[in-house]
């Protein structure tokens, strides 16, 4: 399962319908934000913990731990906000967020637990649920943060997604899309 290409990460997949929606809106949102590398549609997927280059045994023990653990029930989500991080005149990162939800952040708290009791060294940043959109600025001027709300299709047309279900994802560099689901934990 693990080896050095790959990356291993938790993450709360989106439906197809949402990845449609969101596809279509950075159609859009391409033009106003020159970003160097789009997402593909079938990558996008909301972050709960990035594992890393990670020993079979490890992964084979958070994937025990989630088994025995994981239980927030379905949610819903609606997409209403776009953001940026990094330096804000050439942010690194764009994305889209996502309203308060505690039981997103239920999923989020049981994911890490489970990985942490497996021996994985995780950041230790605050959560910030977010849909990564698109990476490094490449505008000729700099980025401007007020485009944020004025281009913001969610704001006056917000995407609703159900989160049903956590997946394991392996990274494979210089494919598209390049992330394979390992391991589906359903929501029920």
């Amino acid at each position: 399962m693990s080896d050095e290409k790959h990356h291993y990460f938790y993450a709360l997949a989106l439906p197809d319908e949402a990845k449609e929606c969101l596809s279509a809106a950075g159609k859009e949102l391409q033009e106003q934000f020159p970003f160097k590398r789009w997402v593909h549609p079938l990558d996008l997927h909301i972050t709960l913990a990035f594992l890393g280059n990670a020993p079979e045994e490890k992964l084979n023990a958070s994937i025990k731990n989630l088994e025995a653990t994981l239980n927030p029930g379905k949610f819903s989500l609606q997409i209403e906000k776009l953001g940026v991080f990094g330096k804000m005149d050439s942010p690194r990162i764009f994305w889209a967020g996502v309203n308060h939800e505690p039981k997103l952040n239920d999923a989020r708290e049981q994911v890490y637990a489970s990985c942490k009791a497996s021996g994985f060294q995780l950041e230790t940043r605050p959560f910030k649920p977010h849909i990564t959109l698109a990476r490094k600025w490449a505008g000729n001027e700099p980025f401007s943060p007020q485009l944020l709300e004025m281009k913001n299709p969610f704001l006056k047309d917000p995407v609703l997604l159900s989160g049903d279900k956590i997946v394991l994802y392996k990274t494979n560099l210089g494919k598209e899309p390049k992330y394979e689901p390992v391991k589906v934990f359903p929501l029920r």
